[in-house]
This record gives C-alpha cells, structure tokens and sequence, in this order.
C-alpha cells in the first residue's frame, strides 16, 4: 500500500455550500435563509423556550392558582405490611428501606404508618411513627427509634 494513493472513503469530504453568490448559483437571494422574519436575519439563534415573538407567553396569561411552599418537608410514608420483606432481628432505616425499593427519590424524613400487620422482630428508626404503627411494631417484639427532625 503506497501512501500517495490512499483516498478518503466516497462521503468523507463534501464541497462546501457556498451562499449568496448570486442567482444562478441557486443559493443566491435569499441564501437558503426562506423570507423575512426573525430566522433570516444574522445572529438568530432559536428564541428561548416559551417565547411567542413578542405575545405574551401561555404561562404568563393563564390564572395562577394555590401557594406552594418551597420550605415544606416532604416525608415519605412506609406501612407497618411493608417491613415483612426483612429478616427478623434486622435494623429498618432510611437507607435499607431505600436498598429494598420501598422508597424512592429524595426526602427529609420517613414516617412509619400503622397499616397492615408486622410478623417479625425488627428495630425501626425513622423521624415519625402513628401510635397504631408503634404499638404493632413492639407488640411484634421490636423497638421503635424515633430520631431527631
């Protein structure tokens, strides 16, 4: 194989389109850019997302409803039917609820409600528990860990 006759492969190297050189050219006039308006004229980039060229934007005409709180804690709920799913003696918190799939996304705390029936001995750390879920937790022989908000 002999350097001076290697070749790009066909596709590789494609001519430049080369505008604006007149009519006949048939990238003349216009320049490929279509008619007037605010994508023929030079630095248009595409408008923001949401702009309606000058009127004003659906989110700005529609009505606004309600408050909400971007302070607000929000707490992910477990059932007391949900912690069957580990062994007896086993330590229940946040991370371990998480590695069985019973909780998902971010949060501040986990609160423990009292539905269902709990059949194993387990410790269970969370920020909250129901008097129902308390009671069911330690009637099963387990403690309950209520830890700091």
């Amino acid at each position: 194989m002999l350097l001076s006759k290697v070749k790009a492969p066909k596709g590789a190297n494609k001519k430049m389109k080369r505008v604006g050189r007149g009519e006949s050219s048939g990238h003349g006039k216009t320049s490929t850019r279509g008619g007037k308006g605010q994508t023929a004229r030079s630095g248009n980039s595409k408008p923001r997302l949401g702009f309606e060229g000058g009127q004003t934007q659906l989110w700005r005409r529609l009505p606004k409803r309600g408050f909400k709180n971007v302070l607000a804690k929000k707490w992910v709920t477990v059932n007391v039917k949900d912690l069957n799913v580990f062994e007896a003696g086993a330590t229940v918190d946040a991370l371990t609820l998480s590695e069985k799939g019973l909780i998902k996304g971010s949060f501040d705390g986990v609160r423990v409600l009292g539905d269902g029936e709990l059949k194993k001995k387990l410790t269970v750390k969370a920020w909250g528990f129901t008097a129902t879920a308390k009671e069911k937790i330690e009637k099963a022989g387990g403690t309950v860990e209520v830890l700091a908000k």
